[in-house]
């Protein structure tokens, strides 16, 4: 249909898969480590070495070979005892040595002995376990004898006798090189980038994020303080761009106008290239203050979604530019124009990432909700002792039920008692 069209109402459900088929997803995109939080995979992770990529020590200690006591290499004084014996290895013990040559090098800087057959080497955690040495005694289960010397070597003794192995973190106890360390399809948090830096990975190819431009209208939206009579708070400038992103898109371009209708044509066609989508708040109905569908006529834009079948909601419409760009117009009432982009732009933008349509789950009601009027109801509801208990605070300017709500109930025409299931939608943040 034209934007001056004013065609039929769709249903909730057909609004929202519209929107998704509106679009296909983007090619993925590779980005630094430090980038990647909160991006979703789209290829997944693979090890590029095995981790840890050398057996290490998991204590401040010995490493130690054969049985007690042990020949000390290295030397150190009685008298500076077990704590400044593997403080004085710190430095040689390398503990982002990569080679067992490294390691050889690193343990005989202070003694070119060879190796004898009960021989102990100070180490700190994270040390690279010496060639030919089999566990770590912990610092607390030793003593440096400063009386007993062989060769003129300290000998190490200790009531526990390690088994093989014992505080030692083998090569590869976490994956292996070529292991799949992170599935595709992840949504990536602070502990998946330290997992890919651990596997020698530096880079990372995720899903595209849609680039969105915000056009905010309205004369009577003030920015800052408390509103005078007639005039009302914005409330979309402030939380719009951190709501888009929780719906895997990313604002590029934020823009407000007033209720002016060659102004809001301008910033319509302002960096097309920019952008993918466009987000405006207001200007959705037939006032003479509205403006939005008369811009669009103006700019040869089809309506797909002239309306919704919902309450709150459902002057949102969807339309497409002759250079494919999509627009998501939203009411200007704050608890409408969420309901708007729940219903709209929550699937398309999800499928510009690449993600599935997102589908609703089923909870049960710890009350009653009345029959509607014909159209769909989204009602904003807090989870209590596992069911679902609507908020009174439902009206399209009301924004304190949403606020705490676990959820956005999905009611149809039809009453609904308590007990009975309904679905319902995840908040982005819930």
């Amino acid at each position: 249909m034209s934007a001056e069209a004013g065609g039929h109402r769709v249903s909730w459900t057909q609004a929202r898969q519209l929107a998704f088929a509106a679009t296909r997803a983007l090619p993925p995109t590779t980005v630094s480590l430090s980038a990647a939080v909160a991006r979703t995979l789209a290829e997944p992770v693979i090890a590029l070495c095995d981790v840890p990529h050398y057996a290490s020590s998991a204590m401040d200690g010995w490493a130690v070979r054969g049985s007690g006591p042990w020949v000390l290499a290295g030397g150190s004084s009685a008298s500076a005892g077990a704590a400044d014996s593997v403080a004085a290895a710190a430095a040689a013990a390398g503990a982002n040595a990569d080679t067992e040559s490294d390691a050889d090098a690193t343990a005989d800087a202070d003694s070119d002995a060879a190796p004898t057959s009960s021989e102990a080497r100070a180490i700190v955690t994270g040390g690279l376990i010496p060639e030919g040495f089999d566990a770590v005694l912990r610092s607390e289960a030793g003593d440096v004898d400063s009386d007993a010397r062989a060769g003129g070597d300290q000998i190490l003794r200790s009531t526990v006798t390690p088994w093989p192995g014992q505080h030692i973190r083998p090569q590869g106890e976490e994956f292996r090189r070529g292991d799949v360390a992170i599935e595709a399809g992840v949504r990536l948090n602070p502990a998946h980038i330290a997992v890919a830096a651990a596997c020698g990975v530096d880079a990372l190819v995720v899903r595209a994020r849609g680039r969105v431009s915000l056009v905010l209208t309205g004369d009577e939206v003030v920015t800052h303080g408390i509103p005078a009579p007639g005039t009302v708070r914005d409330s979309f400038g402030p939380q719009l761009p951190a709501f888009v992103g929780m719906l895997g898109a990313e604002v590029v371009r934020q823009e407000r106008v007033g209720d002016d209708h060659d102004a809001l044509v301008r910033a319509l066609s302002a960096d097309a290239s920019a952008h993918d989508v466009i987000i405006t708040t207001g200007g959705t109905g037939s006032s003479s203050a509205d403006h939005l569908r008369r811009a669009l006529a103006e700019l040869g834009a089809r309506i797909l979604v002239d309306g919704v079948a919902m309450r709150p909601g459902g002057p949102s419409l969807l339309a497409r530019f002759a250079d494919g760009r999509l627009l998501i117009g939203l009411p200007g009432n704050p608890l409408a124009a969420i309901m708007g982009l729940l219903t709209l732009a929550a699937p398309l933008l999800g499928a510009l990432a690449g993600a599935g349509p997102p589908e609703p789950s089923r909870i049960r009601l710890a009350q009653a909700v009345p029959a509607g009027r014909g159209e769909t109801r989204l009602i904003p509801f807090r989870l209590v002792d596992g069911l679902a208990r609507p908020s009174a605070f439902t009206g399209s300017a009301m924004l304190r039920g949403l606020a705490d709500a676990s959820g956005v109930l999905i009611c149809a025409n039809s009453d609904a008692d308590a007990g009975d299931e309904l679905q319902f939608l995840t908040l982005p943040w819930a």
